[in-house]
């Protein structure tokens, strides 16, 4: 019950029942407002209406110099018992000529309403409190209309007042019948509306057991985005699922192979009981090597986790782009003198750059030592450095063997190698570019490879001048 309360269903239902009663409520309030209004309207209209022509009556029979005319007298009688009310006739000196009620009859009024009849108007004024209308009518001289008179009545509202009673409680019946529909529709509107909802709910779930399913919510364009995203996010999920299925595979492939091999050798040596000790020796340089392979695939793994952690821990300073080139090109030489490959090192400026010199000296490193080892003989590796304003650009060409066209966009996947033999002879491990690519995308940067198989290959390395963590 709790999880209702909080659930959006029951926002919607409430949202829509306090509409409903909000809404029924304004709509009663405003029928019997409009009913008593047009009432009293009616009311007044009628009452003056007849106290007009009264008054004709009362000039007929000089009533206000004579006020003993039966006819008249039973004629107010009649009125004042009609509307359940009383009855003034007052003359031009303010003086009351009759009272139905018998009260006032001899007296003077001077009063707001009275005085605003004899300047002509018709007056009317609700009291609420005691429940009357109070109008007021000028009697005018049928020759010069001047005002000679003031007729003054009370009429009850009584009947007023009962109609209004009879029609709230009819209203209050119907907006209580109102309101079970209203809550009823409420419960089946909040249900339709988040239906959806629960249907990508339970597509949820069973998309974590069912590999292939998909979602389809298309009855509102929210739900449509919701179960688009989802659809992208489960295919992004199971791509990376696939690619750590992929990458412990060739992991416990790359690993196990060079076990292999050290097992294979020490099993030859158990099996050789007088093998010389060239023979020894022979193995054991084999098996040092294995061991050294085994070392750098777990080194460079760890190094691959490591900067698979948040920000990969770069430790940012300013550094000459220049100087660090020349110490790599230094570091290598010795390397590139025995594979008889030339070095040469072109920069257009001196550049420097926000970024963390060991990480990127290993990327650069990486695609350096690729252009030696995978050169002919003789041949050369070409290393350009140029900058703008913005971004800092490093050429690496080589005059090596190339890279296959459909073997390019494989290069930077984790133990992805062309020439899987050559690899293994030279001591590649398939995760020098990869490496290099993470370290590059750290430093908001970017690598493209261009290469023409039997002429050479081109990286081209693009990254920030000043890091934006």
């Amino acid at each position: 019950m709790k999880k209702f309360f909080r659930s959006y269903r029951f926002r919607i239902f409430l949202i829509i029942i306090l509409i409903g009663i909000i809404s029924s409520e304004l709509v009663r309030r405003n029928v019997i407002s409009t009913y008593l209004d047009n009432a009293i309207d009616i009311k007044t209209s009628e009452v003056t209406s007849q106290m007009k022509v009264l008054s004709n009556h009362l000039l007929a029979y000089n009533y206000l110099v004579d006020s003993s005319s039966e006819v008249i007298n039973a004629e107010l009688n009649q009125m004042s018992s009609l509307y359940g009310g009383r009855v003034l006739i007052m003359d031009s000196n303010f003086k009351v000529k009759q009272d139905t009620n018998g009260i006032s009859v001899g007296k003077y009024m001077i009063a707001d309403e009275v005085m605003q009849c004899y300047k002509g108007k018709t007056v009317s004024n609700i009291d609420e409190v005691n429940g009357f209308i109070e109008i007021g009518v000028p009697i005018r001289n049928i020759n010069s209309q001047d005002v000679v008179g003031v007729i003054l009545i009370s009429v009850s509202t009584a009947d007023i007042d009962s109609n209004r009673r009879a029609l709230n409680r009819s209203s209050i019946i119907i907006e209580i019948i109102l309101m079970c529909l209203i809550i009823a529709a409420a419960y089946f509107t909040s249900y339709i509306m988040t239906m959806p909802l629960t249907r990508i709910t339970t597509k949820i779930r069973d998309a974590a057991s069912y590999e292939d399913t998909s979602i389809v919510a298309s009855e509102y364009q929210e739900t449509e985005e919701i179960a688009s995203a989802i659809n992208e996010l489960q295919s992004k999920l199971r791509v990376l699922d696939e690619s750590r299925q992929e990458f412990v595979s060739n992991v416990s492939h790359e690993l196990k192979t060079p076990m292999t091999s050290i097992k294979v050798l020490a099993d030859s040596l158990n099996m050789q009981e007088d093998a010389p000790i060239e023979v020894y020796k022979e193995f054991m340089q084999d098996i040092s090597e294995e061991i050294d392979r085994e070392n750098t695939i777990i080194s460079d793994l760890l190094t691959l986790v490591k900067m698979d952690n948040k920000d990969g821990g770069l430790t940012i300073e300013s550094v000459s782009v220049n100087a660090m080139l020349e110490r790599i090109l230094k570091r290598l030489g010795p390397i590139a003198r025995k594979e008889e490959t030339d070095l040469v090192f072109e920069s257009n400026r001196e550049v420097t750059a926000s970024v963390d010199e060991v990480k990127m000296t290993l990327a650069l490193t990486n695609l350096i030592e690729n252009g030696i080892k995978y050169n002919r003989r003789p041949g050369w590796v070409k290393v350009n450095l140029d900058a703008d304003h913005q971004f800092v650009t490093i050429v690496i060409s080589d005059s090596g063997i190339g890279i296959p066209e459909d073997a390019r966009e494989h290069i930077f996947e984790r133990f992805y190698r062309v020439d899987k033999s050559h690899s293994r002879e030279i001591g590649g491990t398939g995760l020098g570019l990869p490496i290099t690519r993470k370290i590059l995308l750290l430093h908001r940067g970017s690598i493209k490879v261009e290469s023409v198989m039997g002429e050479g290959t081109t990286f081209t390395v693009r990254f920030p001048i000043t890091y934006i963590g």
